[in-house]
This record gives C-alpha cells, sequence and structure tokens, in this order.
C-alpha cells in the first residue's frame, strides 16, 4: 500500500439487468479481508440458493500491489464470467472489493461473447455508482522509553492520532502503536529530537 492509501468502496451497490430473458443481479461491496470476501460469496450462495450462478470476483488490499485476487465463474464456460468481472474491477483502481452477479436462466444462451459481456457489463454498471472513500495506509512502530516519560510520550502520540495497540510494562514501557502511514517519519524525527535518543523506535 502506498503512503497514500487507496480507494475502498463508500457503500454497497446493486443492479439488475436482464439480457435474453436472463436476469443478472449484481452486487459490490467492501470486503477488508480474504475472509470478509468468500464469507459473503458463501451468504450470498445461501440466501438465493435456486439461482442457476453465482459468479464473482475479488481484490483485497491495495488494488495497484495486490496479489490477493479471485474469481470463479461458478459453472458457466469457462472465462466468461469470473475473469471479465476481475478485469473490470482491476481497471478501476478500487481495493477491498467484492462482486456478484447472480444469473437466473431465462432460457435462450448468450454464447461466451455474450455472457462475458453481461457479466463484465454488469459490474461495469455498478461500477459507474459507486461511491468510494480513501482506505488510510497504516504503518506500525514499536517503543521502548521509561516510566517518566509516559505523559510526554501520550501527548505527542495524541497529536499524531496515533493508536497505542499493545503496552508491555517492563522495566521500561514497550509499546506498539499505529499511525499513518504518511506521518510516520515525521512523528520519529519529534521522538528523537523531543527524546534526544532516550526512546527507542
Amino acid at each position: 500500500m502506498s503512503d497514500e492509501g487507496y480507494p475502498i468502496p463508500a457503500t454497497a451497490i446493486e443492479t439488475e439487468e436482464v439480457i435474453k430473458g436472463s436476469r443478472f443481479i449484481t452486487r459490490v461491496f467492501c470486503t477488508p479481508t480474504v475472509e470478509a470476501a468468500k464469507s459473503s460469496i458463501r451468504e450470498r450462495n445461501r440466501l438465493e440458493p435456486d439461482a442457476t450462478h453465482h459468479c464473482w470476483a475479488y481484490i483485497v488490499g491495495d488494488p495497484h500491489s495486490t496479489t490477493t485476487i479471485a474469481c470463479s465463474d461458478d459453472g458457466e464456460p469457462n472465462g466468461t464470467a469470473g475473469m471479465p468481472m476481475l478485469n473490470i474491477l482491476q481497471h478501476s483502481h478500487v481495493g477491498d472489493i467484492t462482486a456478484i452477479v447472480t444469473r437466473y436462466y431465462g432460457g435462450t444462451k448468450l454464447g461466451k461473447g455474450g455472457l462475458a459481456r453481461a457479466y463484465g457489463g454488469g459490474v461495469k454498471q455498478a461500477l459507474e455508482l459507486l461511491e468510494t472513500r480513501a482506505k488510510i495506509a497504516m504503518k506500525t512502530l514499536g517503543l521502548v522509553y521509561p516510566y517518566d516519560l509516559q505523559a510526554k510520550m501520550d501527548y505527542l502520540l495524541g497529536q499524531y492520532q496515533a493508536r497505542v495497540l499493545e503496552s508491555d510494562y517492563q522495566e521500561d514501557i514497550h509499546q506498539t502503536v499505529e499511525i499513518a502511514a504518511s506521518d510516520a517519519d515525521e512523528l520519529k524525527a519529534q521522538i528523537n529530537q523531543q527524546f534526544k535518543g532516550s526512546v527507542k523506535c
């Protein structure tokens, strides 16, 4: 993830299209983990067991650098659903996103090209309506410092909106903190300047 973060879905979107009698219902939503993506796919199968297909694609993580991608044709001819859907998602530059297209077969075959256009087109249509928000890239820092600096350290961390993930009170205080990646270097510089080497980070 770059220091600037990346766009993710702000809301869920649902669109529907009827093509030659078949209903194609496209749903797009935010899934910050692979398990969240898989869970949403399982849930769709549970909620609509009578659908002919639930084809899906997801990208988890930074869309510019992620390798966490997957897709499925769910019984449609190979390469006619999942890959066209994933291709549209990749070109959107949105991360932490899952698309599921549910098809109810209407009796007329669309052919491979028609299927690819229907599945990819459904995702494209949904993305045109999708609102996004920025996911801020975060970094964790390990800090070790004496007890008499705790009040000053708490104040400094508060100024940078750093979140304490873990504190271990040994001979010194050992902390793991999370901070926006874009602020991490500046915080470290401030720690070195204010505490003159008495804080390890």
